[in-house]
């Protein structure tokens, strides 16, 4: 009996939660006969394919570093386990637009977590799906820090409404968009934020 407690307790105090250091953003397009295959030239494009994605929810972990992708990529060992918010759509339809995009919005004071957006869509062009993902990314912040937001105000407006607020740093996004292939061949957008430096 004492042994079962002294392993549940010495479980307990040796669970070590994994918190992100540095974060990239990335993207890429793929084009193949086979939508999986699109996929993986995606990922080859965006420098994550040697990578075993585990896809997580949308936090910028507190004190967390966007770093520039070739320092991200370049951080990476084939196999390896890797957390990240991925955008993904594909389409096998000839010229049809496709978007992939995800966005960031980060808080003034870095020990405040900050927000990751993925957005997908058809007919978008890269603009439209970037700003989506933005603003998507500012709204949930913004309504973290009890920062009010009209969804009927433009982006641009309410862009400059948040950050002349003093509530958030900076905003971005990372967009994959393409036409759907001539031939018919399945295209494949996909944009993502990768966590390295555990």
């Amino acid at each position: 009996m004492s042994v079962d407690r002294t392993i549940e307790s010495g479980a307990e105090s040796s669970l070590a939660v994994p918190i992100p250091k540095k974060v990239f953003l990335t993207s890429g397009v793929g084009v193949s006969s086979r939508k999986l295959t699109s996929f993986e030239f995606a990922l080859r494009e965006a420098g994550i394919e040697r990578c075993n994605l585990v896809r997580v929810s949308s936090i910028f972990p507190p004190h967390c570093r966007l770093i520039e992708r070739e320092e991200g990529v370049a951080s990476i060992q084939a196999g390896a386990i890797t957390f990240c918010v991925v955008a993904e759509i594909s389409t096998n339809e000839p010229g049809r637009l496709v978007a992939s995009s995800i966005g960031l919005a980060l808080p003034t004071d870095a020990s405040h977590y900050g927000y990751l957006s993925e957005h997908e869509g058809h007919g978008e062009t890269a603009q439209q799906a970037g700003d989506y993902a933005e603003d998507l990314a500012a709204s949930m912040l913004a309504s973290t820090l009890g920062v009010e937001c009209d969804e009927k105000v433009r982006w641009d407006e309410r862009r400059r409404q948040l950050v002349i607020g003093g509530k958030i740093f900076a905003t971005t996004n990372m967009t994959a968009a393409a036409a759907g292939d001539t031939d018919g061949r399945w295209t494949t957008a996909v944009a993502a934020a990768v966590f390295v430096g555990f």
